[in-house]
């Protein structure tokens, strides 16, 4: 069964602003324009740590566009509380030993699932050591990620790591039409691909979306 994540999201939002606490969050991130929603909307509530790590990027060109995209939008964009930015570790060896067996699964499949396992339990770690109230990921606000995955992953790395996951869907309440007009508003770039050499090849896009870069969304 289908649970509702940002319900989920909603009631501990609820509870810790009752409390007069701001918890502290380290946001696993996958690029700026997924970033930025969950920036404006989270940094009401949470003192935020971004966190880049994403070593499914295989094209370091492309990373270090992407990693300074990040950087910029944390700089212009207004927050309630401060975000701070951590960057992680770039091996792109890590994804693909990670993938390897996996590599004519459909895009959406298991090496997907692999990869969304890969950085939420890095991020898991990184909390760990740092301490924070909560960890979570942006991966949830693209239509084209699986959230209910993402979420029983996430929870299962909590429970193993003791860490405490914050449960989210964030294309939610509007929050992936949000991202697109945050986009625009800072002049994000906006990738067509993930950023592995999988989805590259296939080439996906949203249905009834088209016309460039601008008007796809990264999956």
């Amino acid at each position: 069964m289908n649970v509702n994540y940002q319900k989920e999201l909603d009631r501990i939002i609820e509870r810790e602003s009752a409390a007069g606490h701001v918890p502290t969050l380290l946001l696993h991130s996958c690029c700026a324009p997924c970033s930025s929603y969950c920036f404006e909307y989270l940094a009401q509530y949470f003192s935020i740590t971004d966190f880049f790590y994403n070593p499914n990027i295989t094209e370091r060109n492309e990373y270090r566009k992407r990693i300074e995209e990040i950087r910029r939008l944390i700089e212009e964009q207004p927050h309630l509380h401060k975000i701070n930015f951590v960057e992680g570790r770039y091996d792109p060896a890590e994804f693909f030993e990670m993938a390897r067996g996996y590599e004519d699964c459909p895009e959406g499949g298991e090496r997907c699932f692999r990869c969304y396992e890969l950085r939420i339990r890095e991020a898991a770690d990184v909390a760990r050591r740092g301490g924070f109230d909560y960890f979570t990921t942006t991966l949830t606000i693209s239509p084209l990620k699986n959230a209910q995955k993402l979420n029983e992953i996430g929870f299962r790395v909590a429970e193993e790591t003791g860490t405490r996951w914050l449960p989210s869907d964030f294309k939610k309440k509007g929050g992936y039409q949000r991202s697109i007009e945050l986009s625009r508003e800072y002049d994000l770039y906006r990738q067509d691909y993930c950023g592995c050499v999988f989805s590259k090849r296939r080439d996906l896009t949203i249905p009834g979306k088209a016309g460039g870069d601008k008007d796809r969304q990264e999956r």
